[in-house]
């Protein structure tokens, strides 16, 4: 059963400026912190202080950006690009990457996750807001969660407070954006439980793109980490579902889905799934599994997609992971740390090692309808600093299509 969406308010939806944002939620956080669940906050005392803030800033989407070239030249095709930005952490190195990588430069549109507005740990800037300024492009900010801590895992130890403390998603392009509006996705876990505590829920968020070639559909996309690969297929159907209601225009679907192939509901269950892929083999599991979540454990969504007329063959270089695990990396063994009891650690370790320490999967996806790609799409990785500081902890991906 999806958990509820506490703060869902679709009639007080506003689209506006970074001021819809402001808050002063904060003086509220210790109280917050001291709930342990989600239901037990909808009849707290405290739900009543915060609700009107954080239902204004939960159905809210801020844009801005430059209009929409109008004198740039005609392109061929559209190209479109889509990245967890992991916080937006490494954003100097982010915007540069942007701007001068021959593989990401100049793209249509962009859909982006995981953009902060106001976290310690990215340094309390408004990712999307300066991506959208470098680049000269038009932006739409959709806000997930208002987090009550600073992050998990390596987060948590940064310095300074959080500010604004809203993370989201977003969507940038060249041209103008019209229709621009967001729907709710339940969450598959309770963000109210556990060491991250946040308030609020994902959301995809849709615009149309007013393209030189032709108007077309463009659709943002994080889909759950914590859940089940049920839930996963829950939350895109209620996109596609939403898609049906809407004029039928050319669609593109992009972003971070999450395809793990696990049930991460509880450290239970990614357990069990664990012990699971032990039993087919390590390396079958790394070479036939993880990089093609398409094939096996979260086929189910991908034949939604394809019944509801959404292709994604030929719009993914398909069995490139764009996650990379390393048994070396100590970032990446703290966060996981936040979920995993301790005595799985050298069971995982021996597992990795199994396939040379390191196993990727493919947890990014393009999916479209009424579009053709015109070129082979792209992984994009090795993205770094100039010290060798990796971007992001996914790759990018990208693709050329024609209407």
């Amino acid at each position: 059963m999806p958990l509820e969406i506490l703060f869902d308010d679709p009639k007080g939806a506003v689209i506006g400026p970074p001021e819809l944002l402001d808050h002063d939620l904060s003086q509220y956080f210790p109280e917050l912190l001291r709930i342990g669940s989600t239901r037990e906050l909808s009849v707290s005392p405290t739900v009543e202080r915060v609700r009107v803030d954080a239902a204004r800033i939960l159905n809210s989407i801020v844009v801005g950006g430059n209009s929409g070239r109008v004198n740039d030249a005609v392109p061929e095709s559209v190209s479109a690009l889509a990245w967890n930005l992991e916080r937006g952490i490494q954003l100097d190195g982010i915007i540069d990457a942007l701007r001068n990588h021959e593989s990401l430069k100049d793209a249509d549109v962009l859909l982006l996750s995981e953009l902060d507005h106001g976290m310690a740990r990215s340094g309390n800037r408004f990712v999307a807001e300066e991506i959208a300024a470098a680049l000269d492009l038009n932006y739409a900010f959709a806000p997930v969660y208002i987090a009550l801590q600073k992050g998990s895992g390596v987060e948590s130890d940064v310095e300074g407070e959080n500010t604004n403390s809203i993370h989201g998603l977003a969507m940038f392009s060249k041209y103008p954006m019209r229709n621009i509006h967001a729907i709710p996705l339940p969450n598959g876990k309770d963000k109210m439980w556990g060491k991250e505590k946040r308030l609020g829920h994902l959301r995809a968020l849709f615009a149309e793109i007013d393209h030189p070639l032709g108007t077309f559909r463009a659709v943002s996309v994080h889909l759950d980490a914590h859940c089940s690969r049920a839930h996963r297929r829950l939350q895109m159907k209620l996109i596609l579902d939403h898609l049906e209601t809407l004029p039928e225009l050319p669609t593109l679907i992009g972003g971070d889905w999450n395809t793990t192939g696990f049930n991460s509901q509880s450290s239970t269950r990614a357990i069990m799934g664990y012990w699971r892929r032990v039993f087919m083999g390590p390396k079958n599991v790394a070479k036939n599994h993880l990089p093609h979540p398409e094939r096996f454990f979260e086929r189910r969504m991908f034949d939604d997609l394809e019944r509801r007329g959404y292709s994604f063959h030929d719009l993914n270089e398909l069995g490139v992971g764009t996650l990379h695990y390393d048994v070396g990396s100590i970032e990446k063994n703290t966060n996981l740390r936040d979920w995993v009891p301790a005595w799985c650690f050298p069971f995982i370790f021996w597992a990795a090692n199994r396939v040379g320490g390191k196993v990727s999967g493919r947890l990014d996806w393009f999916a479209g309808r009424g579009i053709k790609a015109v070129e082979r799409p792209q992984t994009i990785g090795e993205l770094t600093t100039s010290d060798g500081t990796p971007l992001s902890d996914h790759d990018a991906i990208a693709i050329r299509f024609s209407i």
